[in-house]
C-alpha cells in the first residue's frame, strides 16, 4: 500500500505533533533550529526501492545529520551523517539513506548533529518490482514563477497528489544563480519537494557564462551514474533511475554552454554513455529527458547537433517518452515512418516539448516536416503539465492546463516482451 497523500502530510505538516512525534520516534524533546533546514528536496538515487537521497541548505555549521525510520516501526531510528557539499547563500547538505525497505513508507527529518531538529516529513521508497505509479513532468518554469507558472504548478500537485516522481525539463529558473528565484522555485513546489522526487535536467538558463548554476549540483545531485569522463557537467547532470519498471534517464543537451570549444565530442560521450544504459536497460519501459528539442517548434533553433548525435540511439532502442523543453510553445509528435494505416495511431518514440512557466513563443511545424517527422499536437501560447500513468503494459500521458483543460492525451501499449508497440492518440490530431 502506498502512503498517504503526500500533499495533504505536508501542507499539514504531519499528522502528529511535534511533541507526539519525538515521543514516538525519538524519545527526545525537540528544540527548534537556530536557523531551520530550507531548500529541503529528495534527489532520486540509482535504485530508489532501497535508498534516498535528501539536500537541504541550512547556515548552522554543526555537524548535519539524517533520522528517518520507518513510519510502520517507530522506534528502529537510522542516523545517517550528512556531507557539506557546499555554499551558495548557506551551506548545503546531501545524505543518502541506504539499505532501506522496498515499498515502504519512512518518516524522516534533519538535524544539526547537536540535538536541534527540525519539522519531520515522509516519503515512501519504490517497489523493487514493476508496479504501477504516477510521475510528473514540467516543462521551463523559467519566469514570474510565483504568479506566472505557480497555477500550474499548484494545479498538477492537486490533480496528482500521490505522484512518485517530479520530472524537469530544465531551465527552472531565469537566471542561474539568483537566490531569490531559486527560493520562489521552492516556495512553488512546496509540499513536493520534501514528499516525492525530483529529476531535473539543465537548461540553458541554468548556465552564465559557460558555467553551471552554483545551486545545480547543490540541490540536484541526481543519481551520481553518470560517465565519469566529460568534465563536471557531465557527471553532475547525467544519469538513470528505475522507478517500478520504467528507468529514466536525464541528458545534458546545453553543447554551446557547457562545451563550446567542443560540442560534438561532449555530445558523443554522452551518446555511448546513453547506448550502453539502454542496452542494459532491464525494464519494459524508458523515458529520457533533455533541454533543447531534437525537432523544435521554431524553425530558427534547430538543433542538428543533437539529432546527429542522438536520434538513432533513441530510435535504435524505441524510447518510450522523450521529454523537453526550451521552446515555450507545446508539441508531441514522432517521426513519420512510424505512421499506421489508422490515423489515430502510430509505432516508435514520441517526443514531446512543454512549458510550464508563462514565457512564450510561437510554435510552428516546419522543423519538423524538414526532418521527416509530424507534430500530431501543436500549440502556442499554452502552458501545460504533463501527468503519466504507468500500468503493466500501458503508459498514459495527459497534457493539462491549470484550468485542467486537457491539450494532448495518448496512451502507448505493449506486450510484455516490449513488442507490439502501439501509440493511440486520445485527442483529436492531424
Amino acid at each position: 500500500m502506498r502512503a498517504p497523500t503526500r500533499t495533504a502530510l505536508s501542507r499539514t505538516g504531519a499528522a502528529l505533533s511535534a511533541t507526539a512525534m519525538a515521543t514516538a520516534l525519538f524519545m527526545l524533546t525537540p528544540h527548534a533550529l537556530t536557523d531551520p533546514p530550507e531548500h529541503t528536496l529528495l534527489s532520486p538515487t540509482a535504485d530508489p526501492a532501497t535508498s534516498q537521497t535528501v539536500t537541504w541548505r541550512a547556515s548552522d555549521q554543526a555537524d548535519a545529520e539524517l533520522h528517518l525510520a520507518p513510519q510502520h516501526t517507530p522506534g528502529q531510528v537510522t542516523t545517517v551523517p550528512a556531507t557539506a557539499t557546499g555554499q551558495a547563500r548557506g551551506t548545503f547538505y546531501a545524505a543518502t539513506a541506504t539499505g532501506l525497505e522496498p515499498d515502504t513508507t519512512y518518516r524522516y527529518r534533519l538535524s544539526s548533529g547537536t540535538g536541534r531538529t527540525g519539522s519531520w516529513y515522509t516519503f515512501t521508497t519504490a517497489t523493487r518490482e514493476a508496479r504501477p505509479f504516477t510521475f510528473l513532468a514540467f516543462g521551463d518554469v523559467q519566469t514570474d514563477i510565483t504568479e506566472g507558472a505557480g497555477p500550474v504548478i499548484d494545479a498538477a500537485l492537486q490533480a496528482e497528489p500521490d505522484a512518485d516522481l517530479a520530472v524537469h525539463a530544465g531551465d527552472l529558473v531565469d537566471d542561474a544563480n539568483d537566490e531569490e528565484q531559486w527560493r520562489q522555485w521552492h516556495e512553488a513546489f512546496a509540499g513536493s519537494t520534501t514528499s516525492m522526487n525530483h529529476l531535473a535536467t539543465p537548461g540553458n538558463h541554468e548556465y552564465l557564462l559557460l558555467e553551471l548554476s552554483q545551486y545545480w549540483t547543490l540541490q540536484f545531485p541526481g543519481p551520481a551514474n553518470g560517465p565519469r569522463t566529460g568534465g563536471t557537467d557531465l557527471a553532475s547532470t547525467l544519469g538513470y533511475t528505475d522507478h517500478q519498471g520504467v528507468r529514466f534517464i536525464t541528458l545534458n543537451s546545453n553543447q554551446r554552454e557547457a562545451a563550446p570549444l567542443n560540442p560534438d565530442q561532449w555530445l558523443q560521450e554522452q551518446a555511448q554513455w546513453l547506448e550502453q544504459t539502454l542496452s542494459d536497460n532491464p525494464h519494459p519501459w524508458t523515458v529520457v529527458t533533455f533541454h533543447h528539442p531534437l525537432f523544435s517548434n521554431n524553425p530558427g533553433r534547430d538543433k542538428a547537433p543533437l539529432r546527429r548525435a542522438w536520434l538513432d540511439i533513441l530510435e535504435k532502442h524505441d524510447v518510450d517518452l522523450i521529454l523537453q523543453g526550451h521552446d515555450h510553445s507545446y508539441s508531441r509528435g514522432n517521426l513519420t515512418e512510424h505512421r499506421t494505416d489508422e490515423q489515430q495511431v502510430h509505432t516508435g518514440p514520441v517526443y514531446a516539448v512543454s512549458v510550464s512557466g508563462p514565457k512564450m513563443y510561437e510554435a510552428e511545424a516546419d522543423n519538423w516536416t524538414d526532418n521527416d517527422a509530424e507534430a500530431r499536437v501543436q500549440q502556442a501560447n499554452t502552458q501545460t503539465f504533463q501527468s503519466v500513468q504507468v500500468h503493466g503494459g500501458r503508459m498514459d500521458y495527459t497534457a493539462r492546463t491549470a484550468s485542467g483543460e486537457v491539450v494532448d492525451a495518448f496512451t502507448i501499449t505493449k506486450n510484455p516482451q516490449g513488442t507490439d508497440k502501439q501509440v493511440t492518440d486520445q485527442v483529436r490530431t492531424r
